[in-house]
């Protein structure tokens, strides 16, 4: 105790020294300027040096570090759903509180960090602490985003209107796949175009172009409530992994995405958004015992061209914002990898599929009504069974504030259930409740 004290004398001992010292040196100065000892050229020259040294020691003070510019944020979603008809066995990928003998489920618990590191480096880290690492073991932490923004124009104005995106981030494909689940109105992205990039992410780079006033746009949509996509660019095209997210690359072929959206405001002040995106790619497809449809032993299926399938896809969207009333439509069609009829062999086969949802801005109040339709193999799910769906989901969205929504719906679904072997389907009605906080 006695040294702490001791060492802290004699730090003040030693400031005070110095600022004296400081003090001595100026009016030395001016006792020899006083004298004749120098002339007024150097006693200029010494107070001007002085005083450029005391700036660069403030400018030095006042320089803000690249952490004090990172910003935290995030949201949580708790959910409840309950099975209104007899066939409990309704399931859906995107939910696992759907089903019998199920319960609140922490559906989403994100925390983000963002900033820019300088002027031409920007970093996104994105974690969610709601992961699920099999039955009855919830709560993990997993990596959602972890990538940096390098601006690639020289001018200070345009800077952001092209860069770079490197790590692991969305895959620039379709509009709600891009839409942040924060903003986004209907409680799960649809099968029809998640399943061109299921979790949304996976590891590449990706090159976006946006011109300074749309960026105003994009931001726009996202302030004002009106469930914009964010900023993707209008222009973009991505060389990614593509065997998704947080899943170790299976093979030496690279997906190559293409992204074009643009949005612009009609006579009226309502603004259309309207885009087309494509990729390729192919993927290795996980396989595992099943039993042939014919009966017989379970068997491991077998698999076209050494496991490598084509996955390729294009699409197109329309978003009418709600100003009040909006409109929003995606559709793709594609080809990829499906377990065949006879459950022997895992093949390359069409897909396509799509969505409509129509919804109402009243002050902080939105309904809509989605209609979602699938027809193909989910590629990222064992087997990469044969998958159809057919849904309308019924709901209403209220903001209590800005922190804090309610989210009450009901769905009516007729999926395949891809949980096991034979893979049926379920058809079923849910009540739906989520309550979101932000911060």
């Amino acid at each position: 105790m006695r040294r702490s004290w001791f060492a802290t004398i004699v730090c003040v001992i030693g400031l005070g020294l110095i600022i004296q010292a400081n003090n001595a040196h100026a009016k030395l100065e001016d006792i020899l300027y006083e004298k004749g000892q120098i002339t007024k050229e150097e006693w200029v020259k010494a107070k001007a040096d002085a005083e450029k040294e005391e700036a660069i020691i403030q400018g030095h003070a006042a320089t803000e570090k690249w952490y004090e510019k990172i910003s935290i944020r995030g949201y949580t979603q708790l959910r409840y759903n309950a099975i209104t008809t007899d066939d409990k066995l309704l399931n859906s990928p995107y939910d696992s509180s759907i089903g019998n003998n199920k319960g609140f489920i922490l559906r989403r618990a994100r925390l983000t960090l963002s900033g820019d590191i300088n002027d031409w480096v920007s970093l996104y880290f994105q974690t969610d602490f709601a992961a699920t690492a099999g039955t009855g073991n919830n709560h993990f932490a997993q990596l959602r985003d972890l990538y940096a923004d390098i601006f690639l124009m020289p001018s200070k104005e345009l800077r952001k209107e092209l860069r770079l995106r490197a790590g692991q981030s969305k895959v620039p494909y379709g509009f709600e796949t891009l839409q942040s689940s924060q903003q986004r109105l209907s409680l799960d992205r649809t099968d029809a175009i998640n399943t061109g990039a299921p979790n949304e992410r996976d590891i590449g780079f990706f090159l976006y172009y946006t011109p300074n006033e749309t960026r105003k746009v994009f931001r726009r949509l996202i302030e004002t409530g009106l469930k914009g996509s964010g900023d993707y660019g209008v222009l973009g095209i991505g060389v990614y992994n593509g065997q998704t997210t947080n899943v170790s690359e299976a093979n030496d072929n690279k997906h190559v995405v293409l992204h074009a959206t643009y949005p612009f405001e009609l006579p009226y002040g309502q603004i259309v958004q309207v885009g087309v995106d494509a990729y390729t790619g192919k993927i290795v497809v996980s396989r595992g015992l099943v039993t042939p449809a014919a009966g017989g032993p379970a068997a491991l299926p077998s698999i076209d061209n050494g496991g490598n399938i084509d996955d390729e896809r294009i699409g197109t969207h329309f978003v009418l914002y709600p100003q009040p009333f909006g409109l929003q439509a995606e559709w793709n069609w594609g080809r990829g990898p499906e377990l065949n009829a006879a459950r022997t062999r895992i093949q390359e086969s069409s897909l396509q599929g799509g969505y409509v949802q129509a919804m109402y801005k009243w002050d902080n109040i939105m309904p809509y009504v989605r209609w979602q339709q699938y027809y193909g193999g989910r590629k990222n799910v064992t087997n990469s069974p044969s998958n159809v769906v057919r849904e309308t989901e019924l709901g209403v969205e209220y903001q209590f504030n800005k922190a804090l929504e309610l989210t009450v719906a009901y769905a009516w679904m007729d999926r395949t259930d891809n949980s096991t072997a034979p893979y049926v389907m379920r058809d079923g009605q849910v009540v739906r409740f989520q309550l979101q906080w932000n911060y």
